[in-house]
């Protein structure tokens, strides 16, 4: 972390995730003076189908993310001059008239949130998403950002404002008076009121920013400005995304709101359970060496991926014929699928398993890149990694000799985290543009190019890995088929 200069004007950056939350107090360089994760409680499920936040854990979670970064910040506090929010999409949450809520938070893998609003409790009063919730807690506004409306919402996707069709509202179940008022990402959402202010450390009347869904807000935080360059964020969900100016439609990708305003996020196909398969493998060989649950000893599993990601450098390219499909978690238009690890011949150890997962997510992602671009008319010349598995220098070699072409990296692993910082620095004016403010905040680590010899190598598997992934869809039917009554 940058040590504190007193003359420096500084931004709290609050990235809400599936898992975690994280906040960073960051100046206009993109220099973070202080961090803070805390992390969230399991998800509970009262009813199939239904997965929701357990009490107000997303709200308890940020208030301590908030304490204990600004406990470590050795600035002046009267130096934070904004709030930037960004927290996961896909969330619902209903609200009573005075802001709190009627019920749990619905996560975004709760069945609910891709279906119509039924009200079921006579307590509520607005239906908001989860940056729309934690922005009352903070501000005591009902407003919210547009752009982290994605799904079942009677939004108008070209204006980003609440439609003017009658029948939009009808269709969600969700009427105008249900709904919070609207801005734009780097507008202001409202001022922390005193007893935010007592909850979380932020000094009571800054303002708080709107960003965007949590995606759009990495893809900003990760650098990404042109229509050329495509991010490849590696999470549990991974993840291939880049920008255009209108909302297209296309069985290759799906639209998103962008992180400034006018900017449509564009997404392709993605891995359920990406980076988890990377962390799943870890955890089994963790439980042998160490003998702890993964969660005791952080540093010990840091050190063991260290030693994963060393020991596979030195396999080959291919991995010795072994080739991982990454359906770990089945997509929802093909439940039957399953993943596999294919090509067992004796030769192969911990390391060639290692690398074949790597290969596997970057032959898989790089088929629907090719798609993207194929639907776009355009070409790539650019990967920016983000998210946990862009800290590995194999697997960003991995990524460059697959895709052929030149891979960068943000130099903070908390993209989204960046993100929100730009959007309240453009939002503060201590920026005035989202450009020069991405150009001043957003740095990265030296370009990784692909050689040759490694491309040569992996147009080769590649070709089979697709064809691979093809052949076990019909294997996994199947297999299916005899398993089932």
């Amino acid at each position: 972390m940058a040590a504190a200069d007193p003359s420096r004007q500084f931004v709290v950056a609050i990235d809400n995730g599936s898992q975690s939350t994280k906040v960073s107090i960051v100046d206009a360089e993109g220099r973070i003076h202080a961090n803070a994760r805390v992390g969230l409680r399991a998800y509970q499920s009262p009813e199939p189908g239904e997965v929701v936040h357990p009490d107000d854990d997303v709200w308890d979670s940020i208030a301590s993310a908030c304490r204990l970064a600004l406990s470590r910040f050795a600035g002046d506090p009267s130096k934070i001059v904004a709030v930037g929010l960004c927290t996961i999409r896909f969330c619902r949450a209903i609200l009573a008239a005075d802001g709190h809520l009627v019920e749990p938070m619905l996560s975004w893998m709760d069945a609910r949130v891709g279906l119509p609003y039924e009200r079921t409790s006579e307590e509520a009063r607005y239906v908001t998403t989860s940056s729309g919730y934690i922005t009352h807690r903070l501000t005591g506004a009902f407003r919210d950002t547009s752009a982290n409306y994605q799904g079942i919402w009677p939004i108008d996707a070209r204006t980003w404002r609440w439609s003017t069709d009658a029948a939009a509202y009808r269709q969600t179940g969700m009427p105008r008076e249900l709904l919070f008022d609207l801005v734009d990402p780097g507008d202001a959402l409202g001022t922390v009121t005193d007893a935010a202010a007592k909850a979380t450390g932020l000094p009571a009347g800054i303002t708080v920013y709107a960003t965007a869904n949590d995606k759009a807000v990495e893809a900003l935080g990760a650098g990404l400005r042109s229509e050329s360059e495509l991010v490849l964020s590696l999470g549990t969900y991974v993840s291939s995304m880049t920008i255009g100016s209108e909302p297209r439609e296309s069985d290759a990708f799906w639209v998103n709101f962008g992180s400034s305003p006018g900017q449509f996020l564009y997404e392709s196909e993605g891995i359920r359970r990406g980076m988890w398969t990377v962390s799943w493998f870890r955890s089994l060989l963790e439980s042998e060496t160490n003998g702890r649950a993964s969660e005791v000893d952080g540093e010990h599993l840091y050190r063991l991926e260290a030693r994963l990601n060393a020991g596979a450098a030195d396999v080959p390219p291919g991995s010795n014929g072994l080739m991982t499909v990454l359906d770990w978690l089945a997509p929802d238009h093909a439940p039957h699928r399953r993943g596999a690890l294919l090509g067992f011949d004796g030769s192969q150890g911990r390391f060639h398993i290692y690398r074949s997962i790597l290969e596997g997510l970057a032959f898989t992602m790089a088929d629907h890149a090719a798609a993207m671009e194929s639907a776009l008319d355009r070409r790539f010349d650019t990967v920016i990694l983000s998210g946990g598995g862009a800290r590995s220098d194999l697997m960003a070699s991995i990524v460059a000799n697959v895709f052929g072409v030149d891979v960068k990296r943000a130099e903070v692993d908390d993209a989204a985290g960046m993100g929100a910082a730009v959007c309240a620095a453009v939002g503060s004016g201590m920026h005035p543009s989202w450009d020069e403010a991405v150009a001043r905040m957003v740095r990265h680590a030296p370009v990784v190019s692909p050689s040759l010899r490694g491309a040569s190598d992996y147009r080769r598997f590649h070709r089979v890995h697709t064809e691979l992934r093809a052949r076990s869809h019909d294997l996994f039917e199947w297999m299916n088929s005899q398993l089932t009554d």
